[in-house]
C-alpha cells in the first residue's frame, strides 16, 4: 500500500532596492541514498536570468551552484517534490559479525575512509560529565544506539530556534533544550566519543496523519505536515549509514528524506550565498499534499466505489443462482485479542476460552 505525496517548498528573499547577488549553493535535492522513492523533482529559481551548474560535493551530496547575471529585488527558490511514502522497516539491515556487539572497532582501512566522521570536536566539562551517564556495558550495538538516541531525546527538550547556526554541546546541556539541529549535533559528538562514525543530516521530514488513533500511545501528527529537519546518521559495518532522530528518539524511516549529509553542520546548510544588500525580507512556505492513496483496511474505498463493488457483487450473485452454483463458508475468525496476543487460541490452537465469544460479538 502506497501513499504518494507532493511536497512544495519555497524560500523568498525580497530586497528594498536592487541587490547584487554572489554565488549561491542550494542543497535541496534528495540524496542518492534516500530510501523514500522519489517520483519527480524540480527546482525553479527567480530571477530567471542565471547560470546553474549541478555538482556533487566531496561527500556525494547534490549541490545546485547559481551565478546571477544582474541585480535583482527578489530571489526565490522553489522545490516541487513527489515521493512515495512506502512503509520502511528501519531495522531492515544486517550487521557484520564483529560489529554486532558493542564495543567494537572499525577496521584500519575503514577508519581511514571514515576519518572526518570520527573527529571529536567538543570535549567540554558538561559534555564530559554527561558522557558518564551512558551505560557502556557490552550489549548489542543496535540496542546501545537506540538507548543513546532515546536518552538525548528524554534529556534535551525540543525548542524551535530561529537563530542561525548550531548550539554547542555545552549550550544544549546547560539549557536542556535545543532544536533538531542542536540535538543532532549533540548525538553526533556523544557517539563519536564512544567510537562511532557519525554525520549530520539536513533533510525534509514528512509526517502524515494516521488513519486511526493509537490505542496505547501517542497517535502522531494531527494533520499532514512537512518541514526542514535535521538528524544523525551513524555508520555500522554491514548496515551502512543508519539514521537516528534525537528529536523523536526513533530511527529514521520513510518520512525522513535526506538532502545533505556532512561531517559538520556548517557544510549542510540548505541555502548558502551572499548579496550586496545587508537586509532582506524573508518568506518560507512548505506544504505537503496527498496525490494518490491505495485503499487499505484503515482507510477503505469511498462510498461511491463501494457501491459499484456491491452492484457488481449483486450481478455475480444473480449468475451464481441462475447456474445453480452453491457456496459454503467456513474457517475461523482472523482476529487477535489486544489483551492476549500471545495466547494459544490466537496463534496455534483451533479453539480457546475467548475465541467463540469474541467472534460472535
Amino acid at each position: 500500500m502506497t501513499i504518494r505525496v507532493s511536497l512544495f517548498h519555497q524560500t523568498v528573499y525580497e530586497y528594498p532596492e536592487d541587490a547584487t547577488l554572489g554565488p549561491h549553493t542550494i542543497r535541496l535535492r534528495p540524496a542518492a541514498h534516500s530510501r523514500t522513492p522519489v517520483v519527480a523533482y524540480s527546482l525553479t529559481t527567480e530571477p530567471e536570468e542565471h547560470f546553474l551548474n549541478w555538482l556533487q560535493d566531496p561527500f556525494g551530496n547534490f549541490e545546485a551552484r547559481y551565478n546571477f547575471a544582474k541585480p535583482t529585488r527578489k530571489l526565490s527558490f522553489t522545490v516541487d517534490l513527489t515521493v512515495e511514502m512506502t512503509v520502511i522497516n528501519p531495522f531492515d539491515f544486517f550487521i557484520e559479525e564483529h560489529a554486532e556487539e558493542y564495543p567494537f572497532e572499525y577496521s584500519e582501512e575503514l577508519k581511514q575512509d571514515l576519518k572526518p566522521y570520527l573527529a571529536i570536536k567538543e570535549s567540554g566539562p558538561r559534555l564530559t560529565k554527561y558522557l558518564e551517564g551512558f551505560d557502556i556495558s557490552p550489549r548489542r550495538t543496535i540496542t546501545f544506539l537506540i538507548e543513546a538516541n532515546q536518552k538525548i531525546q528524554s534529556d534535551i527538550g525540543y525548542s524551535i530556534r530561529m537563530e542561525p547556526g548550531v548550539q554547542t554541546c555545552e549550550e544544549s546541556l546547560e539549557r536542556k533544550s535545543g532544536s533538531c539541529r542542536d540535538t543532532a549535533w549533540l548525538l553526533m559528538q556523544v557517539l563519536r566519543h564512544f567510537g562511532f562514525a557519525t554525520r549530520f543530516v539536513s533533510g525534509y521530514l514528512i509526517q502524515l496523519k494516521p488513519d486511526q488513533l493509537s490505542l496505547d500511545g501517542p497517535s502522531g501528527a494531527t494533520e499532514d505536515f512537512t518541514d526542514l529537519h535535521a538528524w544523525t546518521e551513524v555508520y555500522i559495518p554491514g548496515a551502512g549509514w543508519i539514521g537516528l532522530d534525537a528529536t523523536s528518539g526513533l530511527l529514521a524511516s520513510e518520512g525522513h528524506i535526506p538532502l545533505a549529509c556532512t561531517p559538520l553542520p556548517s557544510s549542510a546548510a540548505p541555502i548558502d550565498g551572499t548579496s550586496s544588500h545587508p537586509t532582506a525580507s524573508f518568506e518560507h512556505t512548505m506544504k505537503v499534499t496527498r496525490v494518490h492513496e491505495d485503499p487499505r483496511v484503515t482507510k477503505p474505498y469511498t462510498d461511491k466505489t463501494w457501491d459499484r463493488i456491491l452492484e457488481l457483487g449483486d450481478r455475480v450473485e444473480e449468475d451464481l443462482i441462475k447456474n445453480d452454483v452453491r457456496l459454503t463458508m467456513g474457517g475461523e475468525p482472523t482476529f487477535v485479542s489486544i489483551d492476549d496476543q500471545e495466547g494459544d487460541e490466537w496463534n496455534t490452537a483451533a479453539v480457546g476460552p475467548a475465541k467463540k465469544r469474541l467472534s460472535e460479538e
